[in-house]
């Protein structure tokens, strides 16, 4: 069984299991179609209901293999230590901005998944977004809508007389939007060759340079890390988020066990089998502040 959290654009969720056939190794099972994605409720519910029931994954947004969802992290390491991301696929958007003919001049009406993906594109548009729940229905957003209102859905949800308005293609211009599988699997899976690792650890002791200590055990290991983000944990020391290209399994292995042995808590969140995942996560073009003052 396959399933997604109620947040999750349903379109693009189907898409992703179709391109990457996430229905076992022999794919989607006789009699069962892409429209079959169970809504497993809140975030939370959907990891704890795949870590509790034998044969149900999940499909979940990752914001990138390099670069992972902070929420996504956050909600992992809440759950099910069972529970981690075991494959992952761009897909195109398939977001449009519609509304009736000759009168599209009201609000957006626009779900949080929408929102998540199109804020940025219709910020420079100059919408008025209105945001509703995902969950809400296509009827009730047309209501929502009005007379003159306009909708950002999924191209298959644009409703009967209502057609794309000017602006609609850059909903789908920029990057593909990351999907992952998300598993009931322990220990972590196995890999051979590359894989992005999503990894979670806590320094046994908050002191001064604890995190030194740890970082230098990864780097000793051959591992260049692309992510790192810290947290506050409510069991006292920081708890740090990162992720990194690990060359093959013997090297999270044995940086796994180094960390046991110095009694740093640590969770492997995601195994992505890869090496390059293009594109890559956005990129900033930085003003950093000038080496000496008033040169």
């Amino acid at each position: 069984m396959l399933g997604r959290s109620e947040r999750e654009s349903g379109a693009h969720a189907r898409l992703a299991a179709q391109i990457a056939k996430w229905h076992g190794a022999d794919g989607w099972p006789a009699g069962t179609g892409a429209d079959d994605l169970l809504d497993l409720g809140s975030t939370s519910t959907t990891l704890a209901t795949v870590a509790s029931i034998d044969d149900l994954a999940a499909v979940v947004h990752i914001g990138h293999p390099a670069q992972p969802s902070h929420d996504l992290e956050r909600a992992l390491l809440a759950a099910a230590p069972s529970l981690v991301i075991t494959s992952a696929v761009a897909v195109p958007a398939q977001w449009v901005w519609a509304g009736r003919p000759g009168q599209s001049t009201g609000s957006v009406v626009v779900d949080e998944a929408g929102m998540r993906d199109c804020r940025h594109v219709l910020r420079t548009l100059g919408a008025n977004p209105r945001l509703v729940p995902s969950r809400t229905a296509l009827d009730e957003r047309i209501a929502l809508a009005g007379p003159s209102g306009t909708l950002v859905v999924e191209r298959s949800e644009i409703p009967a007389g209502w057609e794309e308005i000017p602006g609609s293609a850059r909903l789908s211009e920029g990057a593909p939007i990351w999907y992952g599988l998300v598993e009931a699997r322990r220990p972590a899976p196995e890999f051979a060759g590359e894989a992005q690792v999503w990894f979670a650890f806590g320094p046994r002791d908050d002191h001064r340079g604890s995190l030194q200590q740890t970082l230098s055990v990864i780097a000793e290991s051959g591992i260049d890390m692309q992510h790192l983000r810290s947290h506050r944990s409510s069991a006292g020391p920081h708890i740090f988020f990162s992720s990194f290209s690990c060359p093959d399994a013997s090297v999270l292995t044995g940086l796994i066990a180094e960390l046991s042995s110095r009694d740093v808590a640590h969770r492997v969140l995601a195994v992505l089998p890869g090496r390059e995942f293009v594109p890559g996560p956005d990129a900033l073009a930085p003003q950093w502040a000038p080496e000496h003052a008033g040169s």
